[in-house]
């Protein structure tokens, strides 16, 4: 497992990268965003962590332009600032995760293995709706065979709906087993989210995919097709 530690503070980058080490992980580190975007496009990572500020440049624009560039490695944001509108600011970027400053490095090491985790045994499928076409195994997403860059969270998200099969999934079962908590902070991610997603699946003269029943939960509308 391979980790990209991006943070302009020394100090910070050796004691995350000395705490993933001990957990086993494979260390690179970058003081900078420009560093950073060349190492995280060239090579391939597991789990990005990012500063939210980078001297005078800032974690989220590079984590902005990294999805651009069609990188979808799991982002895990560092940020004094831990208010919820900042936590959404971070997640509306294309980052996953959040994690405010002081934290303690057990919950770091937690965070990013939560992140790394892709569940073993998961079947080779595909959902399809119009044009859209989503392969959970290769974790690939794609309209009119044009790629969509989908991040690590919305995956999850998308394969709790798709194991539904087209039935509705309560809100609390949705943050139960895509995020693993019900609180206020995990119901502000999937709000955030879920409005992404939509933004990234509409399709002019196609129904949204993902729909919302209101009071209940929400149903991913798909076609499920076995894949080799």
């Amino acid at each position: 497992m391979r980790v990209l530690v991006v943070d302009d503070d020394e100090e910070t980058r050796e004691l995350v990268g000395a705490a993933l080490a001990r957990e086993g992980y494979e260390l690179a580190s970058s003081s900078s965003a420009v560093d950073a975007l060349r190492i995280a496009t060239a090579e391939t990572f597991d789990v990005l962590v990012l500063d939210v500020m980078l001297g005078r440049d800032s974690g989220l624009d590079l984590c902005a332009q990294l999805r651009s560039n069609g990188v979808e490695t799991p982002i895990l944001f560092l940020s004094a600032r831990g208010a919820v509108d900042a936590r959404v600011e971070g997640l509306e970027a294309g980052g996953d995760d959040y994690l405010r400053k002081p934290f303690a490095l057990k919950e770091l090491c937690a965070r990013v293995r939560a992140l790394a985790r892709r569940a073993p045994g998961i079947k080779r499928d595909r959902v399809r709706a119009g044009g859209l076409v989503l392969d959970f195994a290769a974790r690939r997403a794609s309209r009119a065979g044009r790629s969509v860059p989908i991040t690590a969270r919305e995956w999850d998200l998308l394969r709790v709906l798709g194991d539904a099969r087209g039935m509705v999934v309560p809100f609390e079962d949705v943050l139960e087993r895509a995020w693993g908590e019900v609180n206020e902070r995990s119901r502000a991610s999937l709000d955030v989210i879920v409005a992404r997603l939509r933004r990234k699946l509409a399709a002019k003269d196609e129904a949204m995919p993902l729909r919302t029943v209101r009071g209940v939960g929400y149903v991913l509308d798909a076609e499920r097709e076995s894949g080799p």
